[in-house]
């Protein structure tokens, strides 16, 4: 695997983007994630996307960050927000996820952010566990979906 820095409107993210916001409304019957999002969140130094290859040269995972400071949605000086992790269903369980996760966490570090943080929902049980055995720990909850039911926020110090 070949993991990538490319810009969020890029063809591959745009396909793996649908991919995601397909599966989101599957399991919500919402349309997918509506938090609003901008190529220019991804552009380093504030926020990185990256795309994982195979060896076909194939997307087969994504992941971003996002800088966040403090404001009325309840993020802290400092926040790096991850946004849009996904692997394909043919790939998944080979670690994968794991990889684009530390990769996201050693850039957001080398970028100055003290925290990642992060919001994921009660029907994604699969990015809870990804979460939580990776450092990750339940913390006030933050950004758009703050007032949903479903959501679920962590966060882990950089």
């Amino acid at each position: 695997m070949i993991i990538r820095r490319v810009s969020f409107d890029h063809p591959d993210a745009v396909k793996l983007n649908d991919q995601v916001q397909a599966e989101y409304h599957v399991r919500y019957g919402d349309g997918g994630d509506a938090t609003p999002l901008d190529p220019s969140h991804f552009e380093p130094p504030n926020g990185v996307y990256f795309i994982a290859y195979d060896e076909y040269d194939s997307p087969v995972a994504t992941g971003g960050w996002r800088a966040q400071d403090a404001n009325d949605e309840g993020y802290a000086d400092g926040d790096a927000e991850l946004k849009r992790m996904y692997v394909v269903d043919a790939m998944r369980g080979r670690g994968l996820a794991r990889r684009i996760l530390a990769a996201l966490e050693e850039d957001a570090r080398a970028a100055g952010r003290v925290r990642m943080v992060l919001e994921t929902g009660t029907k994604q049980p699969e990015a809870i566990a990804l979460y939580t055995s990776s450092g990750y720990a339940p913390c006030e909850k933050f950004g758009y979906y703050r007032e949903y039911e479903s959501s679920r926020c962590f966060a882990k110090a950089l």
